[in-house]
């Protein structure tokens, strides 16, 4: 019980950050793929740098393969609705998804930056929902963000309590 609304709640913190320099200069600090990452670390507090250079670069690669993609296959497209059977708009976007997932999970594993979330990144560049230069920026500035906080708390805990968080037991699940 207490890991889970451990967990809920340092979610819930990770994204109040976001949430609010989202609300404060009206750009997309805040984007499905990060819901996924911020759980994940919530869930496994640990703050090695090794792992958030992983979350920051899964995130870079998936913004960057999801733009070429995007750019080169389905620019001026956008799934803001679905596409009619059959389009050409329908079968870009599809392409371009596929495309990005493909590279995505490549470059991924080919740089030992796995992280899942990447995956959704990748598709809302690739659909052209978040697809801009700037607006991928603002994506990998977003991640950055949430792995810095996450540091940034676990440094502070460290001075109060004296160590990091604990490691749950299984039957505390």
């Amino acid at each position: 019980m207490r890991r889970r609304l451990g967990t809920s709640l340092y979610a819930g913190l990770l994204f109040t950050v976001l949430g609010a320099i989202a609300w404060g200069t009206g750009q997309p600090f805040v984007f499905p793929s990060l819901g996924p990452s911020a759980f994940l670390i919530a869930f496994d507090r640990r703050s090695e740098r090794e792992r958030a250079a992983r979350i920051v670069g899964s995130h870079l690669i998936g913004g960057v393969a999801g733009l070429a993609a995007w750019s080169l296959i389905a620019a001026g497209a956008s799934l803001t609705a679905t596409p009619p059977a059959f389009s050409p708009e329908g079968f870009r976007l599809a392409a371009s998804a596929t495309v990005s997932l493909v590279v995505t999970s490549w470059a991924m594993i080919a740089t030992d930056a796995v992280h899942a979330p990447a995956c959704a990144t990748t598709l809302i560049v690739s659909l052209g929902l978040l697809s801009t230069p700037i607006e991928v920026a603002i994506i990998v500035a977003s991640v950055t963000v949430l792995v810095g906080f996450h540091a940034g708390v676990i440094l502070v805990f460290k001075r109060i309590v004296g160590d990091a968080h604990p490691l749950y037991r299984s039957e505390e699940r």
